[in-house]
């Protein structure tokens, strides 16, 4: 499938705002008020629309794509790896499509920021989004917790080289 990538709008942040992922991956669901729409406004993020047009899902980039704890645990020390978020739209999830969506991603923003060293973390929890990115060449780099929603969450830091 091919994808493309643009500016965050409003519309787009109003449509991935509301967006209702199943639990356990409820987790991932976003506040729909102005201050979750003025981040996903921030200028980090871009929305990721499919060939009919609709909207696949997101990916964010920088200081949007880190968790608070990481700091702390020193995953952040790098500064010659660029930090990236992602998320889809949750009637895509399960459906095999994760590692097409995240290659998509990666050649993207290698375009666009002559990067090819990446880092993310992701929710331990999340079994199905470690599997898609340990098979595109994310190595696992250490866990740390951090507060999400008042609540302490484990995260996954994992890194890769796509030189």
């Amino acid at each position: 499938m091919r994808y493309t990538f643009k500016e965050m709008t409003r519309d787009t942040a109003v449509i991935i705002s509301q967006w209702e992922y199943p639990a356990p991956y409820h987790f991932y669901n976003m506040d729909s008020d102005e201050e979750g729409l003025a981040e996903l406004m921030n200028g980090d993020y871009f929305g990721v629309t499919d060939e009919a047009g609709h909207i696949a899902g997101f990916f964010c980039f920088g200081l949007s794509a880190r968790v608070p704890g990481g700091y702390a645990a020193g995953f952040y020390m790098d500064e010659q790896r660029l930090d990236i978020g992602l998320g889809m739209d949750p009637a895509l999830t399960g459906q095999g499509l994760g590692s097409e969506f995240l290659q998509a991603g990666l050649q993207w923003l290698q375009q666009q920021h002559g990067q090819s060293r990446f880092r993310l973390v992701v929710a331990s929890f999340n079994e199905r989004a470690r599997r898609v990115y340990a098979k595109n060449g994310f190595e696992p780099r250490g866990l740390v917790l951090s507060r999400v929603h008042g609540e302490d969450v484990e995260f996954l830091c994992m890194e890769a080289d796509l030189s």
